[in-house]
């Protein structure tokens, strides 16, 4: 019935429980019991000819991550009991570990409601608790008692804040998450004190921003557009580096220092010319504005290099390697050759952007014989089995939520299968690589180790939940599309 659903919401959205912070929040209200609240709350009246109190939705950052840890009461409880600690003095000490997600979504147009005039393009950020672990007075380590165990379904991720916004569009964006980002601030230096389990207790929380795509990052760290020469958005390489040196690069950008790098683009300091001082901040060139951590982002990763064989296997279809610049109607005919194959072969439609579906179903070893029988060399077909084959070797290792438990022979493997994969691309392909790679492909053949070491996994902290919750957020508003028609 309608009114026990209504409760039961009611206790699942934030706004429900009770908390509080010590120290006290900077410049972010004490109350508790607010649900959703207006995106530009604090904010003038109109933005662009659109009606603000209509353009972003979102919940209190601290009110909504009481709610995720409430919902998990029973989790946190059952991981201290399985643990042999006693609930009863571990009262402070927790810390909650929370992935964030952000990501644009393309036309979100009511298909013919009348609501009101708002952009045709959303952004939705959102996070999940990743994990809580609890260090008890006398230890020296932290005991992990929750760990997400599917932290890329739509049900672990949950949604902060809904905006009417093109991604593209930074003013607008700063404007809208600028709220959300200094409450995240504030909370760095603050701890929560929640009721859990009937007790008191006092939570921490670390955010990690890794679930963005590369356009996405690099809007937030104030980095140049994706096709930069600046090809890396965790080391300083070059495009024409990367392609020299694929494999040996090591992280070393952070928002620490694109914040540096962008005081001293504003400033030049040492009078130098545009270029000479682009080259000195390495493509930073506006202010970053929100933390990102320095990762890869698994999804965007697949289907980017997805894209990039379907573009080889075109190439191959047509001996590319030998002919110097193809018209293209040629590239045309090879393209639709390919579609052809795939379509009869693998059921496979073609589909107008790369999407995860069509990337996962792309690298697998049918495809690649399905492409092969229309490739005349035999041997270009070795060439091109084998770069599928070491591909399939190194994708489980960032696809994985945790590569050490699921596939440690192929993280084992991993530095010298990329080592084999680059020096493939470098002689048998190097008509598309010569002194040029694309993002992804530098990133999964020089960074991921490193990532791995560091995090113990890249497939855990993807943009996977977000982009899930994409779906879902379409489907709403369809469907409220839907009825607004019914009370014209």
């Amino acid at each position: 019935p309608l009114h026990t659903l209504r409760s039961a919401e009611k206790e699942l959205s934030p706004g429900f429980h009770q908390f509080e912070w010590q120290p006290a929040l900077k410049s972010v209200a004490t109350s508790w019991d607010v649900g959703i609240i207006d995106g530009l709350s604090g904010w003038t009246t109109y933005v662009d000819d659109v009606p603000a109190e209509t353009i972003a939705r979102r919940f209190r950052y601290d009110v909504a991550l009481v709610s995720a840890l409430k919902d998990l009461e029973e989790d946190i409880m059952e991981g201290l009991r399985e643990r042999g600690l006693d609930d009863s003095t571990c009262t402070s000490g927790f810390t909650v570990v929370v992935k964030e997600s952000c990501d644009g979504m393309g036309d979100v147009s009511e298909k013919h409601g009348s609501g009101p005039a708002v952009p045709e393009k959303a952004v939705r950020f959102s996070f999940t608790i990743m994990s809580i672990s609890v260090r008890a007075d006398d230890e020296e380590d932290a005991v992990t008692i929750f760990q997400e165990q599917k932290p890329n379904s739509e049900l672990s991720c949950r949604p902060l804040c809904l905006m009417f916004v093109d991604e593209s569009d930074h003013e607008t964006l700063t404007a809208i998450l600028g709220p959300v980002v200094a409450e995240r601030k504030a909370m760095l230096e603050s701890r929560l004190i929640l009721s859990v389990g009937g007790l008191l207790r006092s939570f921490r929380f670390f955010f990690r921003g890794t679930g963005y795509d590369e356009k996405m990052v690099r809007e937030m760290e104030g980095l140049e557009a994706s096709g930069s020469t600046y090809v890396c958005t965790l080391c300083d390489s070059t495009r024409a580096e990367a392609s020299k040196n694929m494999v040996l690069h090591s992280i070393t950008r952070s928002h620490c220092e694109n914040l540096e790098r962008y005081e001293i683009w504003r400033t030049n300091p040492f009078s130098e010319s545009a270029d000479e001082l682009r080259d000195r901040v390495k493509g930073v060139s506006a202010k970053p504005f929100m933390e990102t951590q320095p990762t890869l982002d698994a999804l965007h990763c697949d289907i980017g290099n997805a894209t990039e064989f379907y573009k080889i296997f075109q190439d191959e279809i047509g001996e590319v390697f030998l002919k110097s610049n193809p018209s293209r109607e040629e590239r045309r005919s090879w393209r639709s050759a390919l579609d052809t194959q795939l379509r009869k072969k693998l059921k496979l439609k073609p589909v107008m952007r790369m999407n995860g579906n069509f990337a996962r179903r792309l690298m697998t070893r049918e495809a690649v014989e399905a492409v092969c029988e229309l490739v005349p060399s035999e041997e270009r077909r070795e060439a091109l089995k084998k770069l599928m084959e070491l591909y399939i070797q190194m994708k489980p290792v960032w696809r994985a939520t945790i590569p050490a438990r699921d596939c440690p022979d192929q993280l084992c493997r991993y530095s010298y299968n990329s080592q084999l994969f680059a020096d493939l691309l470098s002689t048998m392909f190097k008509y598309r690589y010569d002194g040029k790679i694309t993002n992804y492909l530098h990133k999964t053949l020089a960074h991921v180790p490193e990532i791995i070491e560091r995090d113990g996994s890249i497939g855990a902290w993807a943009s996977e939940g977000n982009e899930s919750g994409n779906k879902l957020f379409r489907r709403f508003r369809k469907m409220n599309a839907r009825q607004s028609k019914a009370f014209e």
